[in-house]
């Protein structure tokens, strides 16, 4: 059975993803409405998560996977013990084609516990890189970072 999951931090970098989750297939972008990017601490560094915030968006990659992608996923993700997965409904712009499809989607959010941190340069530049490769505006991923920044100093 195929499932649609939203990447919106590191797994936008492609070829990582393709590393991940093999059989996984780009199917295009999406919004996810009323959520904003947070770096938020985990037991090996900070890493985008989201959250829910009236009036923001996430650009989001949407990627059809299988049971075994998901399996990969959930290690990566640390799945239950650090992120835990929420179904969106999410209207996707196809990857070529550009038509619009509706679809049930999930994606990996950090326990809204956890302090915000602020992330290693690596991790911020694959995020950057994946940003750029689908053309979202970058705003919202600097703009966590320095909310970051900003928070991890009080």
């Amino acid at each position: 059975m195929k499932r649609y999951y939203l990447a919106y931090g590191s797994n936008l970098y492609a070829p990582q993803m393709r590393y991940r989750c093999p059989t996984a297939r780009l199917m295009g972008t999406a919004i996810i409405k009323d959520y904003e990017l947070l770096f938020k601490e985990s037991k090996t560094g900070a890493y985008l998560t989201i959250e829910p915030k009236q009036g923001a968006e996430v650009p989001v990659a949407v990627w059809e996977v299988k049971a075994e992608d998901e399996r990969s996923l959930d290690r990566y993700e640390g799945y239950p013990d650090y992120y835990y997965k929420k179904e969106f409904q999410v209207t996707v712009k196809g990857i070529k084609s550009g038509r619009l499809r509706v679809r049930t989607a999930f994606a990996y959010i950090l326990d809204e516990s956890r302090a915000v941190g602020i992330p290693s340069i690596k991790y911020l530049n694959v995020c950057l890189a994946g940003y750029r490769k689908f053309g979202f505006n970058t705003r919202n991923l600097f703009d966590a970072y320095y909310i970051s920044r900003r928070e991890a100093r009080i």
